[in-house]
C-alpha cells in the first residue's frame, strides 16, 4: 500500500510499504477513506518529537470504512468508522476513569521505559506519533490497523459525509476538552492564544460551555477572521501588545480563563522567544514557551489556565511564582478522544457545531509531502488540509 513516512526533519515521502494485518484479536483493519494533516504533526515534520525512525508511517487523524476485524473486535465489515488518535484497552485504571489518554495498555512494554526516564510514567500510545507513544503505524495511509477496536472507534450514521465527522479523531474533542478543562462559568471572558484548528474548536466551545466574550490571539489574519465569524474579539499580536489589550478588554482584570492553543513552536519577536530559539538551536532547551508564559501573567487572580496544546521536554523560566502568587489552577493533558466522541457526535449531527469551515485544501494521498510544505510555510492561507487516498 502507499502511505506517507518521515525519514528526517523536512522530509516526508510516499512510499510503497506492507499492508497491515490483524495481529491480536481486537484489532480492525481500516480502509482510509479521509485523513487530516494536524499541526502536530508539524513538530514532527520539525524534528521537535524524539524517537522517530526512518520509514515511521505518519498520521493520527483519520477516519474510513472496516474490511477486517479479529475476533474480539465489536465492528463489522462495512462500517464507517473515526479512529481516536489515543489508543486506549478500556479496561485499566485509567480507562476505567475515562482518562482514556492514561492507558497503562496502549504503549507496547518495550516502548515505556523511554517516557517513563522523561517524565515519570510512560506516555499513552499514539497513532502515527513516535516510539515513545507506542511506534504504531499511523493513518496517513491507503489501511491501518487500530488495536483495541472495540474501544476506540465510533461508527458514522449511513450517508454522512466524512468532512462532517473526520475531526472527531483529535481536534474537535480536544478543543472542547480544552474549553472544558477552562471550567468556563457564565459571563466569563475567556482568552484563546492561537487560532490553528484546536484554538478555533475551543473558540467555539468556549461560546457553547455559556462564555460571554472570547478574545482569540494571533498574527494570521485569516484565522483572526474566521475566529471573528464565531463571535471572538480578536488581536493581533503583531500590532498590539497583547497584555496591555487584554488588561483594556477587561477593565484591569484580566480574563477569567486561558487556553494556550499554541504550543512548543511559539512565534513572534519577543526577548523570550529569542532566548528559547537560541536554546533549542543549541540543544540546551526543547519548547518555545512564550505563550504559556504570556497566558499566565495575563489571567486574573483565581483564574484558570488551560493548556490543551503540546510540550514536549523542560523548559525554562516558567512563571511558577504567578501560578502560586496569583492561585491559579492550570489544567492540560492529551485529550481523553474516546470520552467525548459519543456527545460530539450528537452535537455534529444536530447542526450544533460546525466542523466544515476549517477545510482550506483537500489533497489526493500521494501530493501529501507538498501538503506539509504548504500547512508549514503558509499558515495564514492554510488552515486545515485533508487528504483522500484513492483519489
Amino acid at each position: 500500500m502507499k502511505a506517507l513516512t518521515w525519514h528526517g526533519k523536512h522530509d516526508v515521502r510516499i512510499d510503497n510499504v506492507d499492508d497491515p494485518g490483524i495481529i491480536n484479536p481486537r484489532d480492525a483493519i481500516i480502509k482510509v477513506t479521509a485523513t487530516a494533516i494536524c499541526g502536530s504533526d508539524l513538530h514532527l515534520y520539525d524534528g521537535y518529537i524524539p524517537t522517530m525512525q526512518s520509514g515511521d508511517i505518519l498520521g493520527h487523524e483519520f477516519m474510513g470504512e472496516v474490511v477486517e476485524t479479529g475476533s474480539g473486535s465489536s465492528l463489522k465489515k462495512g462500517q464507517k468508522v473515526v479512529v481516536p488518535f489515543t489508543i486506549a484497552c478500556g479496561s485499566c485504571y485509567h480507562c476505567g476513569k475515562h482518562q482514556y489518554s492514561g492507558c497503562e495498555n496502549g504503549n507496547p512494554a518495550d516502548n515505556q521505559d523511554i517516557a517513563r526516564e522523561l517524565y515519570g510514567h510512560p506516555m499513552s500510545a499514539l497513532f502515527g506519533y513516535s516510539h515513545m507513544t507506542g511506534g504504531y503505524a499511523g493513518g496517513q495511509a491507503e489501511y491501518v490497523r487500530v488495536p483495541f477496536s472495540d474501544t476506540g472507534p465510533i461508527v458514522i450514521p449511513d450517508g454522512v459525509d466524512d468532512e462532517k465527522v473526520l475531526f472527531l479523531s483529535d481536534i474537535l474533542p480536544t478543543g472542547w476538552m480544552a474549553a472544558e478543562n477552562a471550567e468556563i462559568e457564565p459571563g466569563d471572558i475567556v482568552a484563546v492564544w492561537g487560532c490553528g484548528p484546536v484554538g478555533l474548536f475551543a473558540v467555539q466551545s468556549a461560546f457553547l460551555m455559556g462564555a460571554e466574550r472570547v478574545i482569540a490571539i494571533d498574527h494570521f489574519p485569516h484565522r483572526l477572521e474566521l475566529a471573528r465569524k464565531f463571535g471572538a474579539e480578536t488581536i493581533n499580536f503583531e500590532q498590539t501588545d497583547t497584555y496591555d489589550a487584554l488588561m483594556q478588554m477587561t477593565g484591569g482584570i484580566g480574563p477569567d480563563a486561558v487556553i494556550d492553543s499554541v504550543g512548543l513552536e511559539a512565534h513572534g519577536l519577543f526577548f523570550d522567544n529569542a532566548i528559547d530559539q537560541i536554546k533549542a538551536s543549541t540543544f540546551l532547551g526543547t519548547d518555545r514557551i512564550h505563550a504559556i508564559r504570556q497566558a499566565i501573567i495575563a489571567v486574573r487572580k483565581g483564574g484558570r489556565v488551560s493548556m490543551p496544546a503540546v510540550y514536549g521536554g523542560f523548559v525554562d523560566k516558567f512563571p511558577l511564582g504567578a501560578v502560586m502568587q496569583k492561585a491559579l489552577t492550570l489544567k492540560t493533558g492529551q485529550t481523553h478522544v474516546q470520552h467525548y466522541l459519543p456527545g460530539l457526535l450528537d452535537a455534529i449531527m444536530e447542526g450544533k457545531i460546525d466542523t466544515t469551515f476549517l477545510i482550506s485544501h483537500r489533497l489526493p494521498l500521494e501530493q501529501a509531502p507538498e501538503g506539509y510544505r504548504m500547512f508549514h510555510d503558509k499558515q495564514n492561507e492554510v488552515t486545515k488540509i485533508v487528504l483522500k487516498p484513492g483519489q
